[in-house]
């Protein structure tokens, strides 16, 4: 896929959210041998340092490798901002980062300036990338009231928008606003944890096509056009995710999981999450 600024980003992602360290650059070093070329991390995931050495290691091309990173709540504010940008790349041990999210916005529940910070936040972004230290800038988590005010402010405007996405959540009108605004979204969780593999419209898919409910479920956010991110520390997993790349669902059953109503998941909403 191609964001805004024309930078490719493959359409699979890697994640290591939880992963622990020990298992990381492992798992990761897998992953970009099997074929994976899109490894998602963060600062609040303490194994930047191992997904980093799984990329310096793997004999692939850094040029061939898209890395994101995010920054995390604490650290919001232009100063501090930059500091942590700091931080994340001499763990990566990078020259430089593909992707860089703001985790979470700050959010008007806990933050009568929360517009300043965001904006300020936003402000070391837009350093980062004009000083070409990072090819793209995004944001996680924000819904469009957060945007909006963003780009009221913003001189360059945001690429990405990695959101909690997977079936009986959709958030809808989050997909359908990034679209109208030029900005690709992302899907964490897209899997819930295995809570939506065993629901019968998705076994039923996956036992028709000869494949696994987690195939049609990856294959099924591909359909909606957002971009997946999964993670296993299982090497034949990590080979099956990948898989469902070449899975293309008709329109029936595209629409038949889009049509499902909750079947798990955390279904946050980012006002009420103010994670230190």
């Amino acid at each position: 896929m191609k964001l805004s600024n024309g930078v490719e980003i493959p359409a699979m992602g890697f994640g290591t959210y939880k992963m622990p360290p020990e298992d990381t650059k492992d798992s990761v070093l897998c992953a970009l041998r099997c074929g994976w070329r899109h490894v998602d991390t963060a600062a609040f995931y303490r194994n930047e340092a191992e997904v980093g050495a799984a990329v310096r290691e793997s004999g692939v091309p850094r040029k061939e490798i898209f890395v994101t990173t995010k920054l995390w709540n604490s650290e919001r504010g232009y100063d501090s901002t930059l500091r942590a940008f700091d931080r994340s790349m001499e763990a990566l041990g990078l020259d430089y980062l593909d992707l860089y999210l703001i985790h979470w916005p700050a959010s008007p529940f806990f933050y009568d300036n929360w517009r300043e910070i965001n904006a300020g936040t936003w402000r070391a972004f837009e350093r980062l990338y004009k000083e070409g230290r990072v090819r793209a800038i995004g944001l996680s988590n924000f819904m469009p009231r957060h945007i909006m005010p963003l780009l009221d402010e913003a001189e360059i405007a945001p690429m990405v928008d990695q959101i909690e996405f997977h079936p009986g959540w959709m958030q809808r009108d989050c997909l359908d606003f990034c679209r109208e605004h030029g900005m690709a979204v992302e899907a964490w969780a897209p899997l819930i944890k295995g809570e939506a593999l065993s629901h019968p419209v998705i076994a039923g898919i996956a036992g028709r096509r000869g494949v696994t409910p987690a195939q049609v479920v990856l294959a099924w956010v591909l359909a909606c056009g957002v971009i997946p991110l999964c993670k296993s520390v299982t090497p034949s997993r990590i080979v099956e995710n990948l898989a469902a790349a070449s899975i293309r669902l008709d329109a029936e059953e595209t629409a038949a999981i889009s049509a499902l109503g909750f079947v798990g998941g955390r279904c946050y909403n980012p006002d009420c999450c103010n994670f230190l």
